[in-house]
């Protein structure tokens, strides 16, 4: 989707929490679409204006989208005039170009009361191996994180606009050389992303081209390493208004009404004498619906008292003084030049991929760079933390392939570059696929 408008970000404002620590389902005509997401984090309620329905709903025939929402004014010329029922919007995502005036929960409400589908679009991480930022991470265990991320971002805009759960949001990765690293962070950002979406009440979605990100996704579509889109937007400008992806994608593949196509870009249309710069799409989509979650898979939570999980040398120190901790009380280090990490032991069932999140109360006198080592299947990986912000929550380090066994799993290191007291305190481990 090439842009030419200038943008301004939506600012959003983030009140209320929702800790979910289970397994959903969604149930998209008839098959179950199954993701499980173990975090918290802090979202927006839905506005008080609210779109007519899930976004875009059942829907067949042709549709547009532009850069910026386009005016009131605009909207009923074509409304009136143009053969399109449905627009693609530009939700949220650092690499948005445009700025959006228009865009508003009244602006939602309006356009669904006159009978305008909407598709909600977030255009944030980038393909690693792309010219376009920002990039997500090569690594995929950090790449389906920062697709959880994202997910997070696009709910939160989403329900700032009223957009309700049951809509579908796709995420925008632009064309990409695509090689076989390039491709497994791709498959993992957007099994990050689905798995979230569809914990939160939401359909996933993705936008891109059809020789690089459409190709990666269908052929991995009976890949179990990866968690399945529900809805697959193609971006093939071979002029065609309908939703065949020719070599890119196999016709049994997302053939529940589940493909939108973008036919044609960058053409200038004028409906009611207003013109407008837009992508032409053709859609064939229909709505899923949440199904009540099922109990969580495997997860264990480790705390410094936990008897017999967690071990610390005598140069770690025992405080109650922050009521941020978690439990009676948390452990405590001077940083130095010399690891003296503490451990957490934990019982994984089987190798397989767990989230990991850490829980630290955080103070202006703790380290800004705690460094957390997991240690996985390929090696240890360390990822640093400051603990001067986010206490008292779990904060996740990302999703990481574990081997089976009862051994030490997570460590808070000593040797830092940062300043300020080291903090160990609790984790949690949950397996996510």
């Amino acid at each position: 989707m090439k842009r030419t408008i200038v943008a301004l970000l939506l600012l959003l404002t983030t009140v209320g929490a929702v800790q979910l620590g289970n397994e959903r389902r969604i149930d998209y005509h008839g098959y179950k679409l199954t993701a499980r997401a173990t975090q918290t984090t802090t979202l927006k309620p839905v506005a008080h204006l609210a779109a007519a329905s899930p976004q875009p709903g059942t829907y067949l025939g042709r549709g547009f989208d532009t850069c910026a929402a386009p005016s009131q004014s605009a909207m009923n010329a074509w409304r009136s005039s143009s053969p399109y029922r449905a627009i693609g919007i530009y939700i949220s995502g650092a690499s948005r170009s445009c700025s959006q005036p228009n865009l508003t929960a009244t602006w939602v409400t309006n356009q669904t009361n006159n009978g305008w589908r909407l598709i909600p679009i977030e255009l944030g991480y980038q393909a690693p191996c792309g010219s376009r930022a920002p990039k997500m991470s090569s690594d995929p265990a950090t790449a389906r994180s920062q697709g959880t991320t994202a997910a997070n971002s696009a709910v939160n805009a989403a329900q700032n606009l009223g957009i309700p759960p049951g809509s579908a949001i796709y995420n925008d990765i632009e064309h990409y050389p695509s090689n076989a690293s390039c491709k497994a962070a791709v498959l993992s950002f957007l099994s990050g992303w689905t798995d979230r979406l569809h914990a939160l009440g939401y359909l996933s979605g993705v936008y891109s081209s059809g020789s690089s990100g459409i190709t990666d996704v269908c052929s991995a579509y009976n890949d179990s390493r990866y968690t399945r889109l529900d809805h697959l937007w193609i971006g093939w400008w071979n002029g065609a208004a309908n939703t065949d992806a020719g070599q890119y994608c196999p016709a049994t593949h997302y053939a529940n009404h589940q493909r939108l196509h973008q036919y044609a870009g960058d053409v200038t249309e004028t409906w009611g004498g207003v013109q407008m710069r837009i992508d032409r799409d053709y859609l064939d989509v229909a709505t899923g619906t949440p199904v009540p979650p099922d109990p969580p898979a495997f997860t264990a939570t480790v705390d410094n008292a936990t008897a017999g999980r967690f071990t610390a040398s005598a140069n770690w120190g025992t405080s109650t003084f922050s009521t941020e901790r978690f439990g009676t009380d948390y452990r405590y280090a001077n940083p130095v030049a010399a690891s003296d990490p503490s451990w957490y032991k934990v019982n994984i069932p089987e190798t397989a991929s767990y989230e990991v999140s850490v829980w630290y109360p955080a103070n202006s006198g703790y380290n800004d760079s705690a460094p957390y080592i997991v240690v996985t299947t390929t090696g240890n990986q360390t990822v640093r933390v400051n603990q001067r912000a986010n206490g008292g929550r779990w904060v996740t380090l990302g999703v990481f392939t574990l081997a089976a066994g009862d051994s030490d799993k997570v460590g808070v290191s000593r040797w830092t570059s940062g300043t300020g007291y080291v903090i160990a305190d609790a984790v949690r481990i949950t397996r996510v696929q």
